[in-house]
């Protein structure tokens, strides 16, 4: 499988995500649904923590991937929703590094949301993987 980013500005990179990624010679493409930093019985954790909670819906999307038996770098898109996007891009700097350490450069879009499932809830990722 090839990936080829597509970047007619350079704005974006400065996040760690592209404007576009071409992929040939995939094998698999899988879906994965919005992860949120849940506990196995579906509460919240971290509470009123951006960071901390898009941290944890990262591992839950990592345990996902490997399910899967795929690896982060297999992630080329992701949409990203949150409850507060001034506080997203306050802290942006915080987060990029999270993803981007385990080699994930993908196209991205965020979204603000009035909420999600559980009123504690800041962040939900939602991302595409090929191999």
């Amino acid at each position: 499988m090839q990936k080829r980013a597509v970047n007619p500005t350079p704005w974006m990179q400065h996040f760690n995500m592209n404007h576009a990624i071409e992929v040939k010679g995939q094998e698999r493409t899988v879906y994965f649904s919005g992860q949120t930093a849940s506990a196995p019985d579906g509460s919240a954790l971290h509470p009123g923590d951006l960071v901390a909670q898009f941290k944890a819906a990262w591992d839950c999307l990592k345990a996902a991937l490997a399910g899967a038996d795929m690896q982060p770098t297999n992630v080329v898109r992701m949409n990203i929703y949150t409850t507060d996007v001034a506080l997203f891009m306050e802290r942006a700097e915080e987060m990029i590094p999270v993803f981007a350490a385990d080699g994930v450069q993908p196209v991205c879009t965020l979204l603000g949301v009035s909420a999600l499932y559980d009123p504690a809830l800041m962040i939900e990722i939602e991302a595409t993987a090929v191999a």
